[in-house]
């Protein structure tokens, strides 16, 4: 022992580890024996002060546990799920480790080995929301404590499932080069899942994935969950989805020039449907990972084990990839990575973040919301038709509508920076965008406010002028009391509702959500409302003499607007999903 004693003394750290692991492997001594020892030749110091004892304490604690005991503990804490439906789920994680550790030599293992410290987290089938306790599926968590900057993962990128795996398992005939990467993923989890089967390389990480049902996005929620979002801008975003869905799906498997009917052996019917085609955008909506340092450019991808990840809008963490090797000698191939944001205690859930989103982006593609996301916005929409003379002549009913003399002037400038008549923007909970005040200071300006001067002229993240500036601070408040009328129940009842326990169980999970996300959304309207009065009356715009000339609309739909327009045809929420590289164009 006093060897063990001068490997320590003298910081040899990759010899101490081995060695410690060649007397943990030969059983020559247990690992309390160790522990005992250390402490005896006072080795074991607390103070924090880097001496050579306290780097041996360091090193007993990344030195691993006794195999099974994590996961005696996770099981009494009960986050292995309860007997039965989740000895199923036990089965298929021990499938998924075996398979990463066989065919992508990553270690996995809670006890250290030749050169490896141990894996530093665990699969619970079951995690919770600390605020609202609904099932958020398996997660990882820490089997000991990790510090800010540790290794959390590394994932093989050939385990991916990406376009280019998708290419080569269905065919490069079948699915060219430009055709859009989740089109192509969806047709190979399909044909992992539905066609393979038991055959199939992926088995053991389809074994993992949950189906439709248990990630539950609101595009695969019945029409009377969906009541319960009713006047939500989550629905019409919802309804978009679904019909791009199903217009993708026929577009590219459907129909005479379908890839169904041009290689029925490969894309089978029974098998290629229109409910397995959800399943699989479900699972890439949920889980897939944009990687944006692949040598080849950035790429979207599957990754076994990092999609079991759940999110946190406070972690700092993103996952992406690199190539494989050391400083000295890189393999050619390439990885999927993670590192710690932040330190984590023994037993504390992991979390990454899957990007800055809305809860309606959360409940829309995850089908989850958070009830503290500072990320939380509604979308508002914003209608101010340019009352040109043709405009006027066509909707008016008599003379009260006068025309804009800026009316054609404000048209052009909207199509020159790409804007529309009925736009929709984010409100925040503290804040919403210089867009949305740059769009109502255009739209609200009037002659006196040019002073001759062309429209273009203008810097309009700047306030213009004061009656300007009531103008648009009232057309925001107005357009928000519109979003807000837009639901048939009150804050109030939504709030009763959630305080009665036992009612609100009976409600299914989709129920459930709906009606804290819809109570969520009035209260950061409300916020705003007051935040945007109280503007007003700081900086003296509730004055009567600020009130506009030439009828200004404050943010009312004018008459005939819904005439001429018909239903909003885009939305905020729509634009950042298509910033996100969704294969749907949702217009």
């Amino acid at each position: 022992m006093m060897g063990f004693v001068f490997i320590a003394k003298m910081k040899y750290c990759f010899v101490a580890e081995v060695f410690i692991t060649l007397l943990w492997q030969a059983n020559s001594f247990s690992f309390p024996f160790i522990t005992e020892n250390c402490q005896k030749h006072g080795l074991f110091m607390a103070g924090g002060d880097g001496s050579d004892s306290e780097w041996m304490k360091a090193l007993m604690d990344a030195s691993g546990s006794n195999p099974g005991e994590f996961e005696k503990q996770m099981k009494m804490k009960g986050l292995l799920g309860k007997k039965g439906k989740s000895d199923d789920k036990l089965s298929a994680n021990a499938a998924l480790v075996k398979w990463l550790e066989g065919e992508g030599d990553v270690y996995l293992s809670e006890a250290s080995n030749w050169g490896e410290a141990p894996h530093p987290m665990a699969i619970s089938t079951d995690t919770r929301d600390e605020a609202t306790n609904e099932s958020s599926g398996r997660g990882l968590l820490a089997r000991r404590d990790i510090n800010e900057g540790d290794e959390l993962l590394k994932i093989p990128l050939r385990l991916c499932i990406t376009k280019d795996s998708a290419r080569r398992a269905m065919g490069e005939d079948a699915l060219p080069a430009e055709i859009n990467e989740f089109l192509a993923i969806a047709c190979q989890l399909i044909h992992e899942k539905y066609v393979l089967g038991e055959k199939s390389y992926f088995k053991a990480y389809i074994g993992v994935l949950p189906e439709t049902n248990e990630v539950n996005p609101t595009f695969a929620w019945k029409d009377e969950d969906l009541e319960f979002l009713e006047g939500s801008p989550v629905v019409a975003a919802t309804r978009s989805m679904q019909n791009k869905l199903r217009f993708e799906f026929e577009s590219l498997l459907g129909g005479e020039n379908g890839l169904s009917t041009r290689y029925p052996d490969r894309f089978p019917e029974e098998h290629f449907t229109f409910e397995n085609w959800l399943w699989a955008f479900t699972m890439m909506f949920s889980r897939a990972i944009r990687l944006r340092s692949l040598a080849q450019g950035e790429s979207l991808a599957m990754v076994p084990y990092a999609d079991l990840i759940n999110h946190s809008p406070f972690s700092q963490a993103y996952i992406d990839a690199r190539a494989s090797g050391d400083w000295l000698y890189k393999t050619g191939e390439e990885e999927v990575i993670l590192f710690a944001d932040r330190g984590y205690r023994r037993m504390e859930q992991i979390y990454i973040s899957y990007g800055p989103k809305s809860n309606a982006d959360l409940l829309l593609l995850y089908g989850f919301a958070v009830e503290r996301n500072p990320f939380n916005s509604v979308d508002v929409t914003v209608g101010i038709a340019p009352r040109t003379q043709s405009f006027v002549k066509e909707i008016a009913e008599d003379d009260s509508m006068e025309v804009d003399p800026l009316a054609e002037e404000k048209v052009e400038f909207l199509k020159s920076v790409g804007r529309e008549d009925m736009v929709d923007f984010p409100c925040y909970a503290d804040r919403y965008p210089v867009e949305l005040l740059e769009y109502l200071r255009l739209m609200q300006m009037t002659r006196e406010d040019t002073r001759g001067k062309p429209l273009a002229d203008f810097d309009y993240s700047r306030s213009i002028s004061l009656g300007n500036e009531a103008a648009v601070l009232k057309s925001i408040i107005e357009a928000v009391n519109r979003q807000l009328s837009k639901y048939p129940q009150t804050e109030d009842d939504d709030a009763n509702l959630i305080r009665d326990k036992k009612m609100f169980r009976l409600l299914s999970y989709e129920k459930r959500m709906a009606v804290r996300h819809r109570r969520n959304e009035k209260r950061l309207l409300k916020r705003t409302i007051a935040a945007l009065e109280k503007q007003v009356i700081q900086q003296g715009l509730d004055s009567a003499r600020l009130e506009r000339a030439e009828g200004s609309t404050l943010g009312k739909v004018l008459p005939g607007d819904e005439k001429k327009y018909g239903m909003k045809q885009r939305t905020a929420l729509e634009d950042r999903l298509e910033k996100m590289g969704l294969p749907v164009d949702l217009k």
